[in-house]
């Protein structure tokens, strides 16, 4: 009699445990698209609330009860966590669960007007791109023709060429005063130059938590990396090794995965995205997209022959913006209206 008794309560404890994770992931995979916005209250089923007795989200390595879309544990984007109930039968279940965090605002769009084009060497595969003055600085890459470069706007011979060993393959570079700074893309070595004669000087260990180095910038304190996600990594200027500060970066209602080639200007990063036609603006202390730049028209008229010919490169020119991308003929100057 007793042993059916407890045989009961196992099936019982059991059938509720099923239903605490069924209802919870049906909730977690409901709210996927919808997303939440930091000062939001997950709402959790009414299955999870009468069998629980405490419910908590780890994040690997720290963990919270207070089911608030706190900015202290999750960024903007995806945030891959588990769900740990303690149920009141004295079971822990867990459940993987993915939490999208939007931002509350709509990215503005922004209206622009090309008002002059610039000869670009459309031989040069485009990773970094920048500009002091009325000089170029480019970064190229793809194994076996990746290079630093110097040259004058307006002209695509070069003043000064570097070019790197076989096996490298060059990514984004950003200038510190005297120095330039340029990233490699899985060689996970990244090289500093004189700015003035493009010799190397040294070299340094992409930091562990980069899996790849895409984009630089740099914003006057730190230098700023991408890594293909929709991370900025603030690295130490002194120590680029160190990763001094992550900021995950989000749009209303999109997720903006594989930022790539970076500018800071006036207080403001800007990244275009791998593969896609925009360039975004972003806050640098929140993560926030603010803004959009939508060069479809442009960047059609350069990748019709070949789709890896993608917008890749940004600077600018006092107010107004330059652009351009791997393997262009030409730099767009445009005006932002």
């Amino acid at each position: 009699m007793f042993s059916g008794f407890v045989l009961i309560l196992l099936l019982t404890s059991c059938r509720n445990d099923k239903e605490i994770l069924n209802s919870l992931a049906d909730y977690n995979h409901s709210m996927e698209e919808k997303g939440y916005h930091f000062g939001d209250r997950l709402n959790l089923p009414d299955e999870v609330a009468e069998y629980a007795e405490a419910v908590s989200i780890s994040f690997g390595n720290k963990e919270t009860s207070n089911l608030v879309i706190d900015p202290k544990f999750f960024g903007y984007g995806e945030n891959k966590v588990t769900f740990i109930v303690k149920t009141k039968g004295g079971e822990t279940l867990n459940q993987d669960a993915t939490i999208n965090v939007f931002s509350k605002s709509p990215e503005e769009n922004f209206i622009y007007k090309v008002v002059a084009e610039y000869p670009h060497d459309p031989n040069n595969f485009l990773e970094g791109f920048l500009l002091e003055g009325n000089t170029v600085y480019e970064s190229d890459g793809l194994k076996n023709s990746s290079q630093l470069i110097k040259y004058t706007l307006g002209t695509t011979k070069p003043i000064i060429t570097e070019k790197q060993p076989g096996h490298i393959f060059s990514e984004g570079c950003a200038i510190t005063g005297d120095k330039i700074y340029q990233l490699t893309y899985q060689n996970k070595i990244g090289f500093i130059y004189d700015k003035n004669t493009l010799k190397k000087i040294s070299e340094f260990p992409l930091p562990n938590e980069i899996g790849e180095g895409w984009g630089l910038t740099f914003d006057g304190s730190n230098l700023i990396a991408t890594d293909g996600s929709n991370n900025l990594y603030f690295l130490d200027s002194n120590d680029p090794s160190k990763v001094v500060r992550k900021l995950s970066v989000g749009g209303h209602k999109d997720i903006y995965n594989q930022l790539n080639e970076l500018e800071y200007y006036k207080g403001f990063i800007y990244a275009n995205i791998w593969h896609q036609p925009f360039i975004l603006k972003i806050n640098p202390r929140t993560g926030e997209t603010v803004g959009k730049f939508d060069f479809t028209k442009i960047t059609e008229e350069n990748t019709k022959d070949d789709k890896e010919h993608v917008l890749n490169g940004i600077a600018f020119k006092g107010e107004n913006m330059l652009v351009t991308g791997k393997n262009w003929p030409k730099i767009y100057e445009v005006a932002i209206q």
